[in-house]
């Protein structure tokens, strides 16, 4: 069940490259996904996702090395209608209607500025906590950034952050 991510993350006027390598869902949720479609077991989506950036590449096991330290943390983002938009086109805040399985960020997605060098990122993680946690996804930085202390907050601008469910 690998999808594919096609994202952009910029700091401050700084950009991150175009994520445009694929992107694979962890174990773990590939787990809970045939659970519930083909084995009739529950599935709770959680009410807010994680997003992390990484210094080393992981896989579908573990994110990579997370950033830690100089006011580094998970950027929390709501599940919902209006955090994430509709299949149908980009922005939209109602139920998904469309044909390409594409859903975007609704609002930018930025992590705090840093106050120490976090090092250079080579991905970035989606996780079910703000700590810890599961990691439900992630994908590589097509060329990676370094990020020292002082940059401007990294964000991924509205529209940016992709997750294409069929492909």
């Amino acid at each position: 069940m690998k999808r594919t991510f096609n994202t952009l993350l910029f700091a401050g006027l700084t950009a991150f490259s175009s994520l445009g390598h694929s992107a694979a869902l962890s174990d773990y949720l590939e787990n809970k996904w045939v659970d519930f479609l083909l084995r009739g077991q529950t599935l709770t989506a959680p009410t807010t996702v994680y997003v992390a950036l990484a210094t080393t590449s992981g896989s579908d096991a573990a994110c990579g090395t997370e950033v830690s330290g100089g006011s580094y943390a998970r950027v929390a983002v709501t599940s919902g209608l209006t955090a994430w938009a509709g299949t149908q086109s980009a922005g939209s805040t109602t139920a998904s209607s469309g044909t390409g399985g594409t859903t975007s960020n609704n609002a930018a997605v930025t992590f705090p500025a840093p106050t120490a060098n976090w090092g250079q990122v080579t991905e970035f993680c989606v996780f079910d906590a703000a700590t810890s946690g599961n990691l439900l996804f992630r994908a590589a930085l097509t060329t990676p950034k370094t990020i020292n202390n002082g940059d401007a907050a990294p964000s991924f601008a509205i529209g940016a952050l992709t997750f294409q469910a069929d492909n």
